[in-house]
């Protein structure tokens, strides 16, 4: 069963897939959740505060998905273009994930604004204190990369630091090549735009 925090991040999140966030009322998102209007204030402070949480649970929610992708078995390229297909898929399908990574909001997602003096201090819930910010895309992108080259660096064998470098570079080009097909299209040729890349010059010993 969800905590009152999930059940409300939910409903809010069920609100916005059916009206721009401006339209979205606290009252009806606590009523969804079936909690009280102060429970809801109580956990997020304001509507800003609901926002800036519900947007950083879709980027941890990104990070741990990367994680499980990458746990999969196969070799790093094979690896990475999966992680590529898989990011535009769930980029496509879910707007706020897509505004992270592009960093194109429009009027009727939440960017959040952040946190006022007095909406991150040491008397605020550890929680909310947590909710205070979210990544820029770049910042998104290089956690991907870091999770990415952590991954596919375990269990292989010792890399020297050039190897490391540059297949962190294709880790995050990976990426970068999803958002790209994103934006700029078309979708459907992702995987074979990062099979190319990477197979290309340069990939040597770092990418089998």
């Amino acid at each position: 069963m969800p905590t009152a925090r999930e059940a409300l991040l939910n409903a809010a999140l069920t609100a916005l897939a059916g009206r721009p966030w401006p339209a979205v009322r606290m009252v009806d998102v606590a009523s969804a959740a079936s909690v009280s209007r102060q429970t809801l204030y109580n956990e997020f402070g304001s509507k800003d505060g609901l926002a800036r949480a519900l947007v950083r649970r879709e980027a941890d929610a990104y990070l741990r998905g990367v994680d499980r992708v990458l746990a999969e078995p196969g070799g790093a390229a094979e690896q990475l273009v999966r992680l590529a297909e898989w990011t535009l898929d769930e980029a496509r399908s879910r707007p706020l994930l897509r505004a992270l990574l592009t960093g194109f909001w429009g009027e009727c997602l939440p960017e959040p604004r952040p946190a006022g003096r007095s909406g991150a201090g040491p008397g605020l819930p550890a929680q909310r204190r947590a909710d205070a910010g979210h990544p820029a895309p770049g910042a998104l992108v290089a956690a991907a990369r870091d999770r990415s080259l952590a991954a596919l660096e375990q269990g292989a064998c010792r890399r020297t630091d050039e190897e490391t470098a540059e297949l962190a570079l294709r880790c995050e080009l990976a990426v970068r090549l999803a958002l790209s097909c994103l934006v700029a299209g078309p979708p459907e040729g992702v995987g074979r735009l990062v099979r190319a890349v990477l197979s290309g010059p340069g990939w040597r010993a770092a990418g089998r």
